[in-house]
Formats: structure tokens, C-alpha cells, sequence
């Protein structure tokens, strides 16, 4: 397939957008003790700013994806990012004694995001095929780990350059709306399955379905690589969100305490921004590298490249996702006993932490696009965000904050306040375990799915030529994995 210049115009505006997401999702992180004070919160409603927003984002999740595969996903974006940008500046006004209205707007942020996160990805497997598709989609998602660090970086330094947090989060919006723009005029409508009838093997494939919504959702409930796959995300999820949206405030906490402060509102100003810049810069080191390496792993696996010929599977990127969660978990709990006896231990920990986290950025989406009909993919996608952040990083941020204000029974002691915060989030080791696993049974049942996704395309097995996957061409039909997948 020989790409326009169109569609590379259009995916580094889908790119921008998608990076800006992130980067308003942690701009309130980055500022949260501040936000805490002004508004005289705890720990559990500190989290909950967090959850309010995600709730909002799983619910209208499912309508957005429902509309993605039946109306104009172009029109459907645009008008969800001016719902967000304008509940993102809208809360930066909210008075100090009108919090309930600051989680209302922020809920509404979820809103406009839903319409974006669940329906760009349709469009971009629609845009590319292939290994550009793989590529695309690898490059798409850096847009989560530097937009996160961003987030801390630019909140908490525009918050101290201005002498107010509001303006930490209203840089945001200011910039988004010059990027909704460029959406409007850059950005276009493919046809559904275009990258999939222009492959090579798939010119004469069934783009089309006569199922409804429901009978959509009854063949995605038994797609079991979907379903793994989405709760091994999810686990992972609660996990990295977490992480993200408590860690910068923890490290506050340790740091004040080392200096000897009675409360962490004490600390220097010029501290916080240090913590921000540090957390923010590891944050996007270590996705970018782990975004990249978990990606080229995959295809080193899935095409036999030199010293990995011996492990050739096309089965790579669920058992290297997998591989990313198990290798987290012991520097997580490394991080968690010993982080109060050494700060650059702690910062060491969540580096290393954090780039194994995201081996599995790149490489989820674009997997199960090898075994969804095009005409679902948005619905897929939706339910897969609803999951993913209905029990991920939706209820992690809260669920935390609450564990760790029960344990220091209304202690503001910088000292109990990072302990109180670790021991909440001792659980993120098991659920990295429970990642782990469940990554690994999707990669028992992918040969088999992706066989029935072959089959309602009308490719014939026999024939065709393998279908190519998130992380470079597979292996022929009737490889060592495609015969015991048979025997599953």
C-alpha cells in the first residue's frame, strides 16, 4: 500500500492531539499538592479528581465507539476535543469553595477524550497496513509516556512561573484549541477497511458486515485474545496510573521528611519543580525506550533477526508484554522497601520500572487489529478503554488515596504521609504478576484468533499470503505456532 501525503499529514495531527491528551491528564498530577491545599482536600478526594474524569471517559467510551463505526469519526473527534478543551479551561476558574464543581468539569474532560481515544485508532488501521501500520502505531502511542512526563513538567514550572496552579492546567487548553484547528483542516475520513483491502492479500477480503451491535459484542466476547489482553492491560493499568498520578506527590513527601519539615506544604517551591522535572524527564526517558525496545523485541521474535532466530513466534507481542509486566514487578517492590533510605535508588527503580511497563504501548492495539473485522474495531477499542480504566487507572488514583489516608489515621507528618502512600501501593506488585499472566494466555489463543479473523475477512488459508501484524510480516500458514495453535 503506498501511502498519501494526506494520511501522514493526518496521523501526526491525530499524534499531536493524542500527545496533548496525555499531557492535560498530568498537568493536575504535577500540581496536586497544590490543588489539595487551595482546596483543602484529602489524599482519598485528592485521587478522586482522577477517577471522576476516567468514569466519565469509560461511560461514554461505548457510545463513541458505537458511533465510530457507523458515522463520520473525523466530525465525532472534533466535536469531543472542544468539549474538552473547554471543561479544562472552565476549571481552572472554579472558586476554593466550589470544589464539587472543579470534579464535575473534570469528569467532563473524560467526555471529550472518549471521542478521541476510542476512534483514532480505527482510523489509523484504516490509514496504513502492514508494517507502517505497526510503525504508525508505535510512534502514536510514544504520545503516552512523553505526554504524562510533559504533564508533570510543564503544570508544576507554569504553576511556579505564574504563582498559580490554575494556569498549570489552562496552558492546555490554550494549546489545544491552535490543535483542534489543525484538526478541522488536516485530518480526514478513510473508508472503513481501506488498508485492509489494499493489502496485497486482502484485495479481495469482505470489508462489510449485516451483525448488529449486540451480535457485534456477543463475537468479541468470544474473541479470547480480546479479552485476555484487555484485563491483562487493565491490571497493568491500575498499576502505571497509579504510579503516575501518586508518585511525584510521594517523593515530595520523602523529600520534606529527609529535610526535616513538620508538613510538606513547607517545602520550597523550587523543590516541587525539581521533583516534577526529574519524575517528568524519567517518565518520558523511560517510555520512549520501553515503547521502543518492547516494539522492535517483538519484531526481532516475530521475524527470526539475528540472535532471536532460535526463538522465532509469532506470538512476541503478548509474550513480550507479558515479559515487560513480570520484569516491573521486583523493581517496583525494590523501589517500595528501600526508596526511603535513598532517593536516587527510588528514582532508579521507577526508571527502570517504568520502561519495562511500557513494552506493551505499541504493541496492544495494533495485535488486535490482526484479529477484529474493521467494522468493529472502534466498539473493540471502546470496551477495551471502558475496562481497562474502569477497574485500572480510574479507580487505582482513589482507592489509594483512601488505603493511605485509613493508615495514617489524619497524620500530616511528611514521614507518614510517604509511608502511609508505599504501603497503599504494595498491591501494584501483584497486579503486575496478575499482567504478566494473563498476557501470556493471550498468546496461547492468538494463532487460533487470528485464524477466525482470516476466515470472516473470506481469505483462504490456503492461499493467501500471511497477514501482516503489529510488529512486522508473520510467519507463512502451517508454521510450528499455526500447528499447535490447532491443537489448543
Amino acid at each position: 500500500m503506498v501511502n498519501s501525503q494526506q494520511d501522514y499529514i493526518s496521523v501526526t495531527v491525530l499524534f499531536v492531539v493524542n500527545l496533548l491528551n496525555y499531557v492535560d491528564r498530568y498537568t493536575v498530577a504535577g500540581v496536586l499538592t497544590q490543588v489539595q491545599t487551595y482546596y483543602n482536600i484529602s489524599d482519598s478526594l485528592g485521587g478522586l479528581i482522577q477517577t471522576v474524569f476516567l468514569i466519565s471517559f469509560m461511560v461514554f467510551s461505548p457510545i463513541c465507539g458505537y458511533l465510530g463505526d457507523r458515522f463520520n469519526r473525523k466530525w465525532i473527534m472534533i466535536v469531543g476535543v472542544g468539549i474538552w478543551l473547554g471543561a479544562v479551561l472552565g476549571s481552572s476558574f472554579v472558586p476554593a469553595n466550589h470544589f464539587w464543581l472543579f470534579l464535575v468539569l473534570r469528569s467532563f474532560v473524560g467526555i471529550g477524550e472518549a471521542s478521541y481515544s476510542n476512534v483514532a485508532p480505527s482510523l489509523i488501521s484504516d490509514m496504513f497496513n502492514g508494517q507502517k501500520r505497526s510503525t504508525v502505531f508505535m510512534i502514536f502511542y510514544f504520545a503516552i509516556p512523553v505526554g504524562s512526563g510533559l504533564g508533570f513538567i510543564v503544570g508544576s514550572n507554569v504553576a511556579t512561573l505564574t504563582g498559580h496552579w490554575q494556569w498549570g492546567i489552562r496552558v492546555s487548553a490554550i494549546a489545544g484549541f491552535i490543535v483542534m484547528i489543525a484538526l478541522v483542516l488536516f485530518t480526514y475520513e478513510p473508508e472503513r477497511g481501506a488498508a485492509d483491502r489494499a493489502g496485497g492479500e486482502a484485495k479481495n477480503a469482505v470489508l462489510t458486515t449485516n451483525t448488529t451491535y449486540l451480535e457485534d459484542l456477543v463475537i468479541l466476547m468470544k474473541t479470547p485474545t480480546l479479552i485476555a489482553c484487555t484485563w491483562g492491560y487493565t491490571a497493568l493499568v491500575f498499576v502505571s496510573g497509579t504510579l503516575s498520578w501518586w508518585e511525584p506527590t510521594v517523593i515530595q513527601h520523602l523529600t520534606a521528611w529527609h529535610q526535616g519539615l513538620n508538613d510538606t506544604k513547607e517545602l520550597d517551591p523550587a523543590d516541587k519543580d525539581r521533583v516534577a522535572l526529574y519524575f517528568g524527564a524519567i517518565t518520558t526517558a523511560g517510555g520512549l525506550i520501553g515503547v521502543i525496545f518492547g516494539s522492535m523485541l517483538s519484531k526481532w521474535l516475530v521475524t527470526g533477526y539475528g540472535p532471536f532466530k532460535r526463538f522465532q513466534t509469532e506470538r512476541a507481542p503478548p509474550l513480550v508484554s507479558g515479559a515487560g509486566a513480570l520484569l516491573a514487578a521486583p523493581l517496583l517492590l525494590i523501589g517500595m522497601i528501600f526508596g526511603d533510605k535513598s532517593l536516587v535508588l527510588l528514582y532508579i527503580m521507577i526508571f527502570f520500572g517504568l520502561t519495562f511497563l511500557c513494552f506493551n504501548w505499541g504493541l496492544n492495539i495494533d495485535m488486535l487489529t490482526t484479529v477484529i473485522h474493521p467494522n468493529r474495531r472502534s466498539t473493540a477499542f471502546s470496551y477495551f478503554v471502558l475496562v481497562s480504566h474502569l477497574f485500572g487507572d480510574a479507580s487505582g488514583p482513589y482507592l489509594i488515596g483512601l488505603i493511605s489516608d485509613l493508615i495514617r489515621h489524619g497524620s500530616t507528618l511528611p514521614k507518614d504521609q510517604y509511608h502511609s502512600l508505599v504501603t497503599a501501593t504494595y498491591c501494584c506488585v501483584a497486579l503486575l504478576l496478575i499482567s504478566a499472566g494473563l498476557y501470556f494466555v493471550s498468546s496461547l489463543t492468538l494463532i487460533s484468533d487470528r485464524r477466525k479473523f482470516r476466515m470472516e475477512m473470506g481469505l483462504d488459508d490456503s492461499q493467501s499470503k500471511p497477514i501482516r501484524t503489529s510488529t512486522d510480516s508473520l510467519e507463512r500458514i502451517g508454521t510450528n505456532d499455526e500447528v499447535a495453535s490447532s491443537r489448543l
